[in-house]
Parts: C-alpha cells; structure tokens; sequence
C-alpha cells in the first residue's frame, strides 16, 4: 500500500517507523522547522528528522491547506494519508485525496477527549484507562468514524511523557490491522456517540501554577499531567520552584496546618499541607536555575520548618509572571 504519512512530534516516530516496515511510505509532511532551545534556533522536528534519515522526501509547508500544495499531494497517488500528531487540521480536499481516506491515531477512547491535550487531560481528571483510537478523519476537529480502539491502564504514578511513550507504541501496534483491514473491507468504521463525547483542550502555561487550596490529590494528578512540560510550580521566597514528581496520596489529614505549609519530611520527600488537610509528598523538584533534587534535599537546603508556607501568590512572593520570561 502507498502512504503518505503526516506527523510531527515524538508521538509519531513509532507509527512511521511501523509505515516504514510495511508499507511503501513515499512522502512526509511535517512542521516546519521552529525556534528551540535556550539559543532560540530553527529546530527540526522528530519526524523530519526520522524520515531524512530513511531517506523519505520530506515537505513542510507552513498551512498544508494552501491551495499549491494539493498537486504535490495528488502526484503521489496515495492508496491512504496516515495522520499522527501532525498539528494542523486538513482541509476537505486533501481528505478526497486517498482511496482509503486519512486514518488518523489519537491518543484516546473516543469520543472521550477529543483535541490537542487528551494525554494530559486523562490524567488531570485521575482516570485509571485511556488509550489508543485509529478513526477515519473528517473536516472537524477528532470527530470521524472510528476504526480500531485499544485500552490502555494509567498507573498512579503515571507521567504524561511516560503515558505517550506507551500510547505512540500502541498506536503503531494498532495502525497496521487499520490499513489492513480497510484495504480488505472487513474494517467496518463506526459512527461516535455525540452524546459521550468530551473535550481536551491545549494545556496552557497558566495552569502550572499550583494552588496548594485544591486537595492533594488533585495537585499529585496537575504534577503528573504537566511533566515534561510546562511543568506545576510554586513560590518560595521569591523564587519559582519546579514540581517534577510526587507520591500519589493515602487518607491522612494534617491538622492544625494551612494549605501550603511545610509539615515535614518522610524518605526521600518533603511534606506540604494541602485542601482540607491533606497531605502531599512531594518527590522531586527543581528549583530556578538549580538542578533537580529530592524534596527532603530542598527542604533541609531550605531550612524549612513545620508551619513554614510555600506561597504561589505573585505579588506577595515576588516571582516573576510566566509571561515576562
């Protein structure tokens, strides 16, 4: 089968290293290449930089939509587009393109978490499954008729880098029944339920910021759902200071202790009171321009004591806004 594959980021390495096993993949499209990095330098994209390695020709326009590049397209007399975290939404004719159509791999159960976070939503709202659908695309936004679905078990301690790591696997595991079973005609597409359907939308940077009011658990699932990024922070004495990793919370309620406050350290973390007295333990931090440690290390660097309060307000702890860096 000929396939043209649209992609981006890391996510998608994996199913186009799947195309690139089975099936005669002859072209790429992927972003164009943007500023990263500390230096600000046009960085190509994982994707690019896969398909030059394989020797794949290799285009990135900046609106895939324009009308120049339709012809660029139909030369290639794809049998089907495969769409992986591609990052833009393609438009009708481009759809018509293919005999098969454009399969798409999203990274969730739809119709549950449709759009550009599902990832990261699965784990803000605690969820113990997620996983993996491949759906024929439509002009609108993760609404297709759906293909193949896999579930996939969101362990407690779960971050979401380590969720797409095990998602793209299973993605790629599940795109090649896909294609087979269109190109046969036993794959049935199925219609999703309009009224089962929910929303993910991008996760932004304000949202990083920790509210130490909200219960322990919820503040455990915003560390997870941000990690890589852009990471959950708080304030300590004018400072940012970064919150990589924490322990998933048991029952206990700390009394006599705001939100916020120190109450100890316990192994390798270091204990902060939260809503209605629960408790995190927080695993592994990084503080502005440091490297990363543990939470004890923070909190005896720090000279914490019990009572102490991490503050996240910037007025009242001086912490520079997000915007300003």
């Amino acid at each position: 089968m000929r396939v043209l594959f649209l992609g981006t980021p890391e996510f998608a390495i994996p199913s186009f290293r799947a195309l690139l096993r089975t099936h005669e993949l002859c072209a790429v499209f992927t972003q164009p290449d943007r500023p990263a990095g500390r230096g600000q330098l046009p960085q190509a994209s994982a994707v690019k930089l896969a398909a030059v390695s394989a020797g794949i020709p290799v285009f990135q326009p900046e609106k895939i939509r324009d009308p120049e590049n339709q012809p660029v397209l139909e030369s290639y007399r794809a049998d089907c587009i495969v769409v992986v975290a591609y990052g833009q939404i393609l438009p009708r004719w481009l759809l018509q393109i293919p005999r098969l159509g454009c399969v798409n791999v999203h990274a969730s159960l739809l119709p549950r978490y449709r759009g550009a976070a599902p990832i990261q939503w699965a784990l803000l709202n605690g969820d113990s499954f997620t996983g993996i659908t491949t759906m024929l695309m439509d002009e609108n936004l993760d609404t297709g008729p759906m293909l193949l679905q896999k579930q996939i078990e969101i362990p407690q301690v779960m971050t979401a880098g380590q969720l797409a790591v095990k998602l793209a696997e299973g993605g790629a595991e599940l795109l090649i029944p896909t294609l087979a079973g269109l190109e046969s005609g036993e794959l049935r597409p199925v219609a999703q339920d309009e009224a089962q359907a929910t929303f993910a939308p991008r996760i932004t940077k304000e949202m990083a910021r920790i509210d130490w009011d909200q219960d322990a658990c919820m503040i455990h699932n915003l560390i997870r759902a941000l990690n890589p990024a852009p990471l959950a922070w708080t304030g300590w004495k004018g400072s940012r200071v970064q919150i990589l990793r924490s322990a998933p919370p048991d029952a206990f309620r700390a009394q006599g202790y705001a939100p916020g406050m120190f109450w100890g350290s316990s192994g390798l973390a270091m204990k902060v009171v939260c809503g209605e007295g629960s408790v995190l333990e927080v695993l592994e931090l990084q503080p502005a321009g440091r490297k990363k440690i543990s939470g004890r290390e923070y909190a005896n660097g720090a000279r914490l004591k019990p009572g102490e309060q991490l503050r996240t307000n910037l007025k009242e702890s001086g912490v520079r806004s997000q915007e300003s860096e």
